[in-house]
């Protein structure tokens, strides 16, 4: 399955994820964090570790939510640079 492609994890997918063995990591792969600027990727990760221990829904929420912001503003920015330097051979 392409990665840009799958389907956007869930609040219930996190609180069932959670009870997992390797919850941080699945879950953390589930969110997509190395698609991730490196500073969003490591405070991902900070909460997710913080989730698994709580284990709210609210918080299950919050997370879902800060990780698809930064994957898009990630994303907007590599598309930003990207441009600016094809702009910079051209001329």
């Amino acid at each position: 399955m392409n990665p840009q492609k799958s389907p956007e994890i869930t609040v219930q997918t996190l609180l069932a994820l959670r009870k997992e063995d390797d919850a941080v990591r699945l879950i953390t792969e589930r969110l997509r964090v190395k698609e991730m600027g490196p500073a969003d990727h490591i405070r991902t990760k900070h909460e997710v570790k913080a989730f698994v221990e709580s284990g709210t829904s609210s918080s299950a929420e919050a997370l879902v939510r800060n990780a698809s912001e930064r994957r898009e503003l990630n994303q907007a920015m590599v598309a930003r640079v990207t441009q600016s330097r094809g702009q910079r051979i051209d001329q």
